[in-house]
């Protein structure tokens, strides 16, 4: 007599030559959508279960497809697999904004199969493109066709844009012609001796200026130069700013015209 065993499966606690429970199964199932193969396979082992990559991945690959509801406003649009070359057609559900087909070419053929098959599509936003248009008149004679909103923005702006091109007269016409303000005299600078090129106001300049009249200063009140450095904060004080003729503009010997707190300037030419 041979001996037969029989064991029942249980909907949602066992399943058929199963190594694990199902309540640890979709939890490393949902370890693996989450973070992949080895991610994981890491933190699966973290968490007291030791699996390999391959069977976290096998477990994602096992799962039923999701079920998704029929879409209600569909987007079409181009896409490039090489651009200038080789495109495509995406169907975008609006709505969910989750990608609903993905159509070899951009034939109006292909669009109309794909539309077919969606009986529940009632509003189809596409471009201005005419194979769009043939392809979800003929695949959803029964959906409204909208424009994005991208391309009414785009063909708006070219509108406007060639439309104030042709009425440029006109525009010029409006605008009132303001007479020429009279010519001011130039005021004549009056003569001072700390006066310098660089100009009033100019934030390099004016810091210029006060650290010139700090050295200065701190030298008049019987400073030495060590003394002047440490209260100033510098390593090196411009010693060059302690000589009379700092803010005077000079010709030395050499033939340089020196101007302003640098002491640089522009070598004259030399005649031969």
């Amino acid at each position: 007599m041979t001996r037969r065993t029989f064991v029942e499966q249980i909907p949602g606690l066992t399943r058929r030559h199963g190594q694990r429970t199902e309540r640890l199964r979709a939890t490393l199932a949902a370890v693996g959508l989450a973070l992949a193969g080895r991610a994981g396979a890491r933190l699966s082992s973290a968490l007291g279960v030791c699996v390999s990559r391959s069977t976290v991945l096998r477990l994602v690959d096992a799962l039923p497809e999701p079920e998704v509801p029929a879409p209600r406003v569909v987007g079409v649009d181009e896409y490039a697999t090489r651009k200038g070359r080789h495109y495509g057609t995406v169907l975008v559900d609006v709505e969910t904004r989750r990608p609903v087909d993905l159509l070899p070419d951009r034939e109006a053929s292909s669009l109309a199969a794909s539309l077919a098959d969606r009986p529940g599509v009632e509003v189809v936003c596409r471009d201005r493109a005419p194979f769009f248009a043939e392809g979800a008149t003929a695949g959803a004679p029964q959906a409204v066709q909208v424009a994005d909103r991208w391309h009414l923005w785009h063909n708006l702006s070219e509108a406007t844009e060639r439309s104030v091109a042709q009425h440029r007269c006109c525009l010029r016409a409006l605008v009132p012609t303001v007479p020429a303000p009279a010519p001011q005299p130039e005021a004549v600078p009056a003569a001072d001796s700390h006066s310098s090129p660089w100009p009033r106001g100019h934030r390099f300049a004016d810091r210029t200026r006060d650290r010139h009249a700090a050295v200065h200063a701190l030298l008049t009140a019987g400073h030495s130069r060590r003394s002047v450095q440490r209260q100033l904060g510098r390593s090196r004080a411009p010693w060059r700013w302690a000589q009379p003729s700092f803010a005077t503009r000079q010709t030395s010997r050499s033939g340089a015209l020196r101007c302003g707190p640098c002491g640089h300037g522009t070598r004259r030419p030399r005649s031969r």
